[in-house]
């Protein structure tokens, strides 16, 4: 028999999972790769002009990925790319990157925040304090196994 805690865990990765797939289902409705998706997502939430180092910052696809995916996105002309100081990288929606946006991407936000008030603060601030536990004893213990 399996202790209670790793079915506990088991069920929270099988639920981080599906919010994976969930995630996923939205970008293919949107007709958008997931890294695509994950690109026009963090614009949509920190604005025209960010770099391209907050994109890997804010998603969690490596950053050869978020090049090659910002060079189709660009190709498709949905963003245009301006050069910064030294090697940084400014990436703008074009007219049309702003109407996917719009149409695909703000109501995503909008269901998270919707979904995320239906919990009460004090559940919404115990939910937040106990994944970033989480994460950062996993992160410990990654990083003190090579």
């Amino acid at each position: 028999m399996i202790p209670v805690q790793s079915q506990l865990l088991r069920e929270y990765n099988r639920l981080f999972k599906e919010m994976d797939d969930l995630y996923h289902e939205l970008a293919r409705r949107a007709g958008l790769s997931d890294s695509a998706f994950d690109i026009l997502y963090t614009l949509c939430m920190t604005g025209d002009g960010c770099l391209q180092k907050d994109i890997c910052n804010f998603s969690f696809i490596s950053k050869q990925t978020i090049n090659s995916s910002i060079r189709k996105l660009e190709r498709e002309g949905l963003i245009r790319l301006t050069s910064g100081k030294g090697r940084d990288t400014h990436i703008f929606l074009t007219d049309e990157g702003k109407r996917v946006v719009r149409d695909k991407i703000a109501p995503v936000a909008q269901m998270e925040q919707q979904a995320f008030s239906q919990i009460p603060l004090e559940q919404q601030q115990e939910l937040f304090r106990l994944t970033q536990a989480y994460v950062f004893g996993f992160r410990d213990l990654v990083e003190d196994n090579p």
